[in-house]
């Protein structure tokens, strides 16, 4: 599956930014949301190839977010690929819970732009790690 466009949920602004100009630059369609309200709205409204969604998020958290979009009414993106990137330590459980419902799970303090790109190029060739 090609990745052409990717919708950013990131309230860090700096960070947000950097990833944003990145990807652009790479050759993405993005688009940059930094509050959770906005970007399950995006999400809802739009179809996109993958979703970059921290967990820390004003208005809504990226756990509810990832919960309406994959939770208990279905999949309702079924073709989007979703990282989730967040610097916010979780327990064991509240993790693997995570985990299951995204094709990866990077930590933002270990991941620069060009490794970004790297993980997202690996998920374009890969099948879909959610069931």
């Amino acid at each position: 599956m090609a990745i052409k466009t990717i919708l950013c949920i990131e309230d860090d602004r700096f960070i947000g930014e950097m990833y944003v100009r990145s990807l652009k630059k790479a050759g993405y369609d993005v688009d940059w949301m930094v509050d959770g309200n906005d970007g399950l709205v995006a999400a809802r409204n739009k179809t996109y190839d993958l979703i970059l969604l921290d967990i820390m998020l004003p208005e809504r958290r990226g756990g509810e977010i990832l919960a309406a979009l994959r939770g208990e009414k279905g999949d309702l993106i079924p073709k989007t690929k979703v990282i989730v990137m967040t610097n916010f330590e979780q327990d064991d459980e509240s993790r693997q819970a995570m985990q299951h419902n995204v094709d990866a799970y990077l930590i933002k303090a270990e991941i620069t732009p060009k490794k970004l790109l790297g993980v997202i190029e690996k998920l374009a060739t890969a099948p879909s790690q959610v069931a």
